[in-house]
């Protein structure tokens, strides 16, 4: 393991896209403060306990994390501010969590718990029981307990509406019974946001919302598969017979898919500055490489061929930060993001992607050298590629807001303001 390679801290001070800062004077303030902990507290213990991108930190290392980000302010700061986080605009949003990505570090996701904490659940306080707030929600926002959410199954991927984990109602209860796959946080996570069939007629669907307590008879979670970046962060949740009360089903039965979609337009913006993030970080370690590493008695830099790959590289990043900072201010502006979101995540994916892949070249034999962070970040970034909407679905996406409705009695495409809950 090429450990200064992976855990180096980048310098809060560099920026490779400088000018004025887009977001909000507050929103400086959390990403210097968040950075400096990224680069100093965090860093220090990553290098103590040994930890890269492709570690599987235990849980209690974990819960030392989400804890000591909560302390500092970053855990629950994507929180409704009724819930003691921030309040952030999407830009803001964006911004933060690009600048945490951009460290390099290999607990960004863990800073403002992305992956298991006040994310998964901050938009279900609106409509969560006071049971619910108490029991499952209230204990993830103070970094106790840890959540996931379970949607995903092996026939229900792009098709989330074909899920067949069932939930049969029997008095007061419900008896689950099915699989979920490839659920990110799962291994580690106390709670689960699950997403399951309540129809009594194999030929509707009808999609209900549940809390679960994952330590509870009749449910297991099996981790024991890794994705392609290396980690053992996502597992599989299985449901034998598990009774839950009907006090843990989320909102009125049927509602579970527009509670799972409900942000999917914000959600899959917020996905972006991850990619570009992780980007960043590959186009920085490119140009160091190339700064550093000597042929023919010169820095490789000084070729024509290194140039132009960073120079393309720096260029279409440029261009897919540019489009995810338009498409928040648009959010934040009330408009309908639908197509913009789409469009976004489709192109920050492959253009991330074809970074890393670039960063892979310019590193040559030492770029395929597993442990070398261009190498993990090639693989990390091919997945986003599949994660949260593949690059085919944005593309559905796209066209349905050109073309709209595509029967011949149908009128012409329109667009509706948006509310933050659109599909």
């Amino acid at each position: 393991m090429d450990a200064a390679t992976t855990l180096m801290p980048i310098p809060v001070a560099e920026r490779f896209f400088a000018g004025p800062f887009e977001g909000s004077e507050r929103a400086q303030q959390v990403i210097d403060r968040v950075t400096t902990y990224l680069n100093g507290e965090l860093a220090a213990l990553a290098r103590e306990h040994r930890i890269d991108h492709e570690s599987s930190v235990d849980r209690a290392l974990l819960q030392h994390v989400w804890k000591r980000s909560h302390e500092l302010g970053f855990y629950g700061m994507t929180l409704p501010e009724a819930m003691g986080g921030l309040g952030l605009s999407v830009l803001d949003h964006v911004l933060i969590k690009e600048a945490i990505y951009a460290t390099g570090s290999p607990f960004a996701p863990h800073v403002f718990g992305e992956l298991s904490g006040p994310p998964r659940v901050g938009a279900l306080a609106r409509i969560a029981t006071p049971h619910q707030m108490q029991h499952f929600i209230l204990p993830v926002a103070r970094a106790e307990k840890a959540i996931c959410f379970a949607l995903t199954e092996a026939q229900a991927g792009s098709d989330a509406g074909a899920v067949q984990t069932h939930a049969v109602l029997e008095g007061d209860h419900y008896v689950i019974n099915g699989r979920k796959r490839f659920i990110s946080g799962s291994p580690f996570a106390d709670f689960a946001v699950l997403v399951a069939s309540t129809a009594t007629d194999p030929e509707q669907r009808e999609v209900s919302a549940f809390f679960v307590d994952l330590h509870a008879p009749g449910v297991r979670v099996e981790s024991g598969y890794k994705t392609l970046a290396g980690q053992s962060s996502t597992g599989d949740i299985v449901f034998e017979n598990h009774r839950i009360s009907t006090a843990q089903r989320i909102g009125e039965p049927g509602r579970g898919l527009a509670l799972a979609l409900g942000r999917i337009t914000v959600n899959r913006l917020l996905h972006c500055p991850s990619m570009v993030g992780l980007a960043t970080v590959a186009l920085r370690d490119a140009r160091d490489y190339a700064l550093q590493r000597r042929q023919f008695g010169r820095a490789i830099g000084q070729f024509q061929a290194i140039q132009h790959m960073l120079a393309d590289m720096a260029t279409e990043l440029a261009a897919a930060r540019a489009l995810m900072i338009h498409t928040a201010r648009q959010l934040d502006a009330g408009m309908d993001g639908r197509a913009e979101s789409s469009m976004t995540k489709l192109f920050c994916s492959e253009t991330a992607f074809s970074v890393a892949d670039r960063a892979v070249q310019i590193h040559g034999g030492e770029g395929i050298v597993q442990g070398r962070r261009v190498e993990f970040l090639f693989r990390m970034l091919r997945m986003y590629r599949v994660l949260t909407g593949t690059s085919e679905i944005q593309k559905n996406t796209i066209a349905k807001e050109l073309l709209g409705d595509m029967r011949p009695d149908a009128g012409p495409p329109h667009r509706e303001s948006n509310t933050g809950d659109k599909k």
